[in-house]
């Protein structure tokens, strides 16, 4: 049987992603739309939603991975489930196109639509970046990035060429944001702690370098509190360098640029490159039919609702999260827009899916999103950290636990609260695990050696045939 005919027939509300605003919507919304005799369908390619501000933490193995992500059959089941990307949508005629991960393709009938399918990584046209980058926006980027440092870090300890050792044990991090100073800490932490394990190596082999284009980082806390985490990194042996941009990264070697008179800056060899220099609305939002501003987010009313061309809104349309533009009635965000973060997409997700029960259910009322920013903190590796929760600078230790502290509790679902305090706890009695895990991208290369297949005869069989 075909799984368009095992689609359930009952009145739909669409959500598309399954991310903070995806889960949390359908997490408000299941039981009551099944008690009306309708169904919450969820349209993600990925089986979870990923809290991403625990990758850095996942990078520094504090967090095990599959403690970051947040299983949406398990906590979605009055749900209805669909592994796949969202194709087009023609709204007019309530139904949306989505393929599935196996490349089945199905016309999806529905009531109302939420758009919720957030953000990706935004990349610039560097020569090289594609083939040598990684970023930090999904878990499977988080753990490639730990096995990846840990891998360089052992396998440069037994190198003779001192060029080659140098490039394996340079460490380069491009963006200044929360999310690149969050990695760069945690990465050197377990760099260091790796090093020191190793007899072989000494810190002073290891070379750690942060590119940020402006002249300040982490705009999201003051511009004192800015300056003291670069003094901090520093102190830790990490090159902070401001007002420059990566200009090449063709075979691993990296070109930066002098952004005051684009003269080159420097030029060394770097076998791992980490990419966190912005995010972009996911470009899923242009396949809709709806209205799109100058960044592709889909236009919204501050009540979350999708408004047209002429400022109406949408009849059966909504939308939150990184993919929509939000205005700010608080008048705090960047042109009038709410930032791209956890913080709002998740306040975001519960006010939608209030305001889209009063508008269904007749339940409650239509109110318009406004929410005052709680601060930021982030964590700078173990015991340390920066913030300004409810406008209290902190620094340090009190960061820290602050930090661990709101995103502990923020993290979707209590039994994950549960598992990555447990987590932290195991570390404080037993120290870091910085054990690395090998081939996981190919994992059947052990039992294709056993079975006698010879590498010549793997590379013939990935030949693509004509």
């Amino acid at each position: 049987m075909a799984l368009s005919q095992k689609l359930s027939q009952k009145p739909r509300i669409l959500v598309v992603g399954g991310g903070y605003v995806g889960l949390t919507v359908a997490q408000k919304l299941q039981r009551k739309v099944k008690d009306a005799g309708g169904i919450v369908t969820v349209v993600d390619p990925l089986p979870y939603m990923t809290y991403q501000p625990f990758l850095p933490e996942v990078v520094g193995g504090h967090i095990e991975a599959r403690h970051a992500v947040v299983n949406l059959r398990d906590h979605l089941r009055d749900s209805e489930l669909l592994n796949g990307s969202l194709v087009s949508v023609d709204h007019a005629g309530r139904s949306a196109t989505v393929e599935l991960n196996d490349g089945e393709t199905l016309e999806v009938p529905y009531q109302e639509i939420v758009m919720g399918a957030g953000a990706t990584t935004r990349t610039f046209p560097i020569e090289g970046l594609g083939d040598q980058g990684v970023g930090l926006k999904t878990i499977e980027e988080a753990v490639y990035l730990r096995n990846r440092i840990l891998e360089r870090v052992e396998t440069a300890s037994t190198m003779t060429d001192e060029t080659a050792k140098a490039r394996a044990l340079t460490f380069t991090v491009v963006g200044g944001g929360f999310a690149g100073i969050e990695c760069i800490a945690e990465m050197e932490d377990i760099i260091r702690a790796a090093v020191d394990a190793n007899p072989r190596l000494s810190q002073s082999d290891v070379r750690i370098v942060m590119v940020e284009a402006m002249g300040r980082i982490m705009p999201e806390v003051s511009e004192d509190q800015a300056e003291g985490v670069v003094e901090h990194l520093r102190g830790r042996g990490i090159e902070v360098l401001l007002n420059t941009s990566l200009g090449s990264a063709v075979d691993g070697d990296l070109q930066l640029i002098n952004m005051a008179d684009k003269s080159e800056a420097d030029r060394f060899g770097c076998d791992t490159l980490v990419w966190t220099a912005g995010v972009a609305a996911n470009s899923v939002a242009k396949s809709t039919g709806f209205p799109i501003d100058e960044r592709g987010r889909i236009t919204v009313a501050a009540t979350l609702q999708i408004v047209g061309e002429d400022g109406d809104v949408i009849d059966g349309a909504w939308a939150a999260g990184d993919v929509a533009a939000v205005p700010d009635l608080t008048g705090a965000g960047p042109g009038g827009f709410c930032v791209p973060n956890a913080q709002h997409a998740l306040r975001q997700a519960r006010q939608l899916a209030q305001n889209l029960t009063a508008v269904r259910f007749g339940q409650g009322q239509v109110d318009e999103y406004r929410h005052e920013s709680l601060g930021a903190v982030a964590g700078l590796g173990m015991f340390k950290g920066v913030g300004n929760p409810k406008g209290v600078k902190l620094a340090g230790f009190p960061a820290w636990l602050a930090h661990r502290g709101y995103h502990g509790m923020a993290i979707p679902t209590v039994e994950r609260s549960v598992r990555i305090a447990t987590g932290w706890v195991n570390e404080l009695l037993f120290g870091r695990d910085f054990t690395e895990l090998r081939d996981l991208d190919q994992p059947r290369e052990a039992f294709e050696k056993a079975a006698g297949k010879k590498k010549d005869e793997k590379k013939a069989a990935a030949r693509p045939r004509v």
